[in-house]
């Protein structure tokens, strides 16, 4: 069995420090952060969604595998600052200001950092005025705006709207994203660009900057 695959298989187990201990193999072995991610972590983590979908597993091993998975993550991060992967740009990341998602959000913020960005989480239910004194703040390339919720999503475009009146929507591009959200919608509210999922955020950001 490769690597790649041990390690999804042993996040559907939740076993976090085997998880861990096979991540530096891979990338000792020379295998890309992204493909270790998508191959390995999120692979397992999608079987047993499916699983849990199906009613064979339940709630309880869900999240003893995310807690691998973050451990697998987490062990990532810390090996790409010794390798000193210089950062491409710097992204202020927000779940807008009523929504309390935070999964898609961290796995956005796991993309972007796998692919080099630096990242400055603001958290969940993140008011639009904070999110302007962010980006005023660390001057970031790129502001990337979840919403999970068809109530929230409309925040996305206070935000933006908030830029404007702050006279900074020029210093940076904007992206969205969340179950709710479509192309369509990016393009009414004035947003730079969007992505359907998590791994498709660190392309968009790229493309942008």
């Amino acid at each position: 069995m490769s690597v790649l695959a041990n390690i999804a298989e042993l996040v559907q187990k939740g076993k976090a420090q085997e998880v861990a201990d096979l991540v530096t193999q891979a990338l000792d072995e020379g295998i890309g952060p992204q493909q270790i991610l998508d191959e390995g972590l999120l692979k397992g983590m999608g079987e047993l969604g499916v699983r849990f979908k199906n009613n064979e597993v339940f709630v309880p091993e869900v999240l003893i595998a995310a807690r691998a998975l973050n451990m697998g993550t987490e062990t990532m991060k810390a090996k790409l600052v010794d390798m000193d992967v210089k950062s491409v740009g710097k992204v202020v990341l927000a779940t807008v200001a009523g929504d309390l998602h935070d999964i898609g959000k961290n796995l956005v913020k796991l993309m972007l950092e796998g692919a080099g960005f630096e990242v400055i989480d603001l958290g969940t239910d993140v008011p639009a005025a904070k999110i302007v004194d962010a980006v005023n703040e660390h001057k970031p390339e790129v502001l990337a705006l979840s919403a999970l919720l068809t109530t929230t999503m409309a925040a996305q475009g206070d935000v933006i709207k908030a830029l404007e009146d702050a006279g900074v929507r020029g210093n940076v591009k904007v992206i969205i994203g969340g179950a709710p959200i479509t192309e369509a919608f990016a393009k009414e509210i004035g947003a730079d660009g969007y992505s359907e999922d998590a791994s498709g955020a660190a392309e968009v950001a790229k493309t942008l900057i």
